[in-house]
């Protein structure tokens, strides 16, 4: 949907966990175009004398505190694995935040498109991001996802499939997707893929400006 407030095209960029999102951002980013994150945004939340940090602090306690007032992210993420009623709870606190920023921050971009990295933009509910107008979607198959994560973050097989499992699956990322990069390949192949989505995106910006 256009995003009516704005004339810059809002694209969100989503995908699985080790799916390589963030090799995808980089790409945008040589070629000059913003990329706000969502989890950058997070941890903006999170940092000493926010309020978010405040009300994380009075919903867990301050064990989850680091010794200068800031959240202990290793901590949290441990607390939270496996516990979906504690991962609803601080969803709950920090994913309105995260979106009111990713949408002030949208709307104050002057070039013709930015990209929005929402790692758990398919797990949102329809309504959280209706204002953006496209979604890209880096895809690889669950395959792909396990020998990542067991390798780059050291995961057992057991933790990388429950990893897994609390996220949205492929099939309903997919299914939200305008546009999808299959990111199986050989990483040389991404610079001519991410340049022809930002022809179209240009293309598509320039519609919505007219």
């Amino acid at each position: 949907m256009p995003t009516a407030f704005n004339r810059s095209l809002a694209v969100v960029v989503t995908g699985g966990i080790a799916s390589g999102k963030t090799t995808v951002t980089n790409g945008f980013l040589e070629l000059g175009v913003p990329v706000f994150d969502a989890d950058a945004i997070a941890r903006e939340l999170v940092a000493p004398g926010q309020p978010a940090l405040a009300e994380i602090g009075a919903a867990f306690g301050p064990d989850l505190l680091t010794s200068d007032g800031g959240l202990d992210r290793r901590r949290m993420r441990e607390h939270i694995f496996g516990d979906d009623a504690a991962r609803r709870r601080l969803e709950a606190i920090l994913h309105p935040r995260v979106r009111e920023a990713l949408q002030a921050r949208a709307r104050a971009c002057a070039v013709p498109y930015c990209l929005l990295a929402i790692p758990l933009f398919a797990e949102s509910p329809r309504t959280a991001y209706d204002w953006t107008d496209r979604v890209l979607v880096v895809d690889v198959a669950r395959a792909v996802q396990l020998a990542r994560l067991m390798q780059r973050d050291g995961m057992t097989e057991d933790d990388a499939q429950r990893a897994l499992a609390a996220q949205a699956t492929r099939a309903q990322r997919l299914a939200l997707a305008d546009d999808v990069i299959d990111n199986t390949g050989a990483i040389d192949a991404l610079p001519r893929i991410v340049a022809r989505l930002h022809a179209r995106y240009l293309a598509l910006a320039s519609r919505l400006r007219a």
